[in-house]
């Protein structure tokens, strides 16, 4: 499987990819991105600092200036592409997935995301065909002209300006092990509580996926056993997070959006809020309901923040985390996410002595699935095959196809897409009542298993 995936670089270090493999990507990224300069941070990984080494050993190849801005969560690295003005940027990230993972977020100018279709396509075939070689003599001699920068202060700066207003909060955060506590002390000091707070590359509270609902045994344990009025989860590199409430219950990342909205339509509605194709029903509906204009689009970074800019969006959310902000150059920060979020909750708690349970239990209507993960071969093949057989039984009333296939009935629809960054195909149900999910989703499921080949599921 490629490490060029829809919207970064990613796969398992030393398998997947090698330092030569982070050298070629380096040499080759100006024939990308036409630029003298570039912005590089990295998170916690073992193979980080390696892979740090080969990339600027590419990079000092072809004459650009390096600046390195050390250990950093991905948000500080946008921040800093912009508050910068650099033409490139480049995270050492594999985000969410486990230690023997590691790739690459690369950004240009304005903090604008490189996907697939916008030029990891073009790099993958250059770094594929290249007969580079690494010259370990001319390095030496460059590698003093790396210049340190000190980004993550302005970040912390930035941050600061929106520090949440949490008085009437009994908090618990876990880090993850991962990139956020660089920040955390800074912001909330010891009025909350913090666990799997020291950064990690082996990650031993737990790989830092918070979507993960194993990962959260312990937070969900240490809420239940103490009087917390919610918990707050960051991923590895800082750009997502997720929220349980006072019981330790997962709320689904997508009805988030519906609170966030209450934030940056209050003031001013009739503006757009973005959320991806898995949405609840429910959050287009509060969207509207708050005199906003909800705009269904694709999964991940690379497209909603290019649909972000085009719309002029205030907010945008998606399924598995992640938060786009139009005052945060359109992009997504877990920790600006939590300040926000953290806002209203508190609010609610001061002005209407509600918690958070309440909060999202007057927004959600529908009962759903969650995402639900198939591992198999032919991802493609099989949605296909789903697909067409609702169309011929069940005649939809809607069917967006440009994001895997969104088909929505009278009273229930469901998502299934091939992930983008990992091998999975992942389905999303969600109806009016309880009965009716439960139909569908084992029926979907079947129809699954009956259409894969090797019957290799998860």
């Amino acid at each position: 499987m490629s490490i060029f995936k829809a919207y970064d670089i990613r796969g398992i270090y030393n398998e997947d990819f090698d330092k030569d493999t982070a050298y070629k990507i380096g040499y080759h990224l100006p024939d990308v991105v036409k630029t003298d300069n570039v912005l590089i941070g990295y998170d916690i990984r073992n193979s980080s600092p390696e892979i740090f080494d080969y990339l600027t050993r590419g990079l000092l190849e072809r004459d650009i200036e390096v600046f390195d801005m050390g250990l950093a969560t991905t948000p500080s690295v946008y921040f800093n592409t912009v508050d910068g003005d650099f033409d490139l940027s480049i995270q050492i990230t594999a985000s969410h997935n486990s230690k023997e993972y590691n790739g690459m977020k690369i950004s240009k100018k304005k903090a604008l995301p490189i996907g697939y279709d916008t030029g990891l396509d073009k790099l993958e075939k250059l770094v594929k065909e290249s007969n580079v070689k690494l010259d370990n003599n001319q390095f030496s001699k460059r590698k003093e002209s790396i210049i340190e920068y000190q980004g993550q202060y302005k970040y912390l700066n930035f941050l600061k300006k929106h520090q949440p207003d949490i008085e009437s909060l009994n908090i618990i955060i876990d880090a993850s092990n991962g990139m956020t506590s660089l920040f955390l002390n800074e912001i909330f000091g010891d009025d909350v509580d913090y666990i799997n707070y020291e950064m990690n590359g082996d990650f031993p509270g737990h790989d830092p996926n918070p979507m993960n609902e194993e990962n959260l045994d312990d937070i969900k344990k240490k809420i239940k056993d103490k009087d917390y009025d919610l918990g707050v989860v960051y991923d590895g590199d800082g750009d997502r997070v997720i929220f349980l409430d006072e019981k330790g219950s997962f709320i689904s990342p997508d009805l988030i959006t519906a609170v966030l909205a209450e934030h940056f339509l209050k003031d001013k509605s009739n503006q757009y809020v973005i959320h991806d194709i898995r949405t609840s029903c429910s959050v287009s509906e509060h969207i509207k309901n708050l005199g906003g204009k909800p705009f269904m689009w694709k999964v991940g970074h690379a497209f909603a923040k290019l649909k972000m800019r085009e719309l002029d969006a205030v907010l945008g959310g998606e399924l598995a985390g992640h938060y786009y902000f139009r005052d945060f150059y359109y992009c997504d920060s877990g920790l600006l996410t939590s300040f926000i979020f953290l806002n209203e909750v508190n609010k609610y708690k001061k002005e209407q002595g509600i918690n958070l349970s309440k909060i999202i239990e007057k927004i959600d209507n529908y009962e759903s699935s969650g995402e639900i993960n198939f591992k198999i071969d032919n991802k493609q093949k099989v949605m296909k095959n789903v697909v067409n057989f609702f169309r011929e039984k069940e005649k939809p009333e809607h069917i967006y196809d440009f994001d895997g296939f969104r088909l929505e009935f009278q009273d229930w629809w469901f998502n299934i897409r091939p992930s983008n960054t990992e091998p999975y195909l992942r389905l999303v149900v969600e109806a009016e009542e309880i009965g009716k999910l439960n139909k569908k989703v084992n029926l979907l499921k079947k129809l699954i298993k009956n259409n894969v080949s090797n019957n290799n599921l998860i």
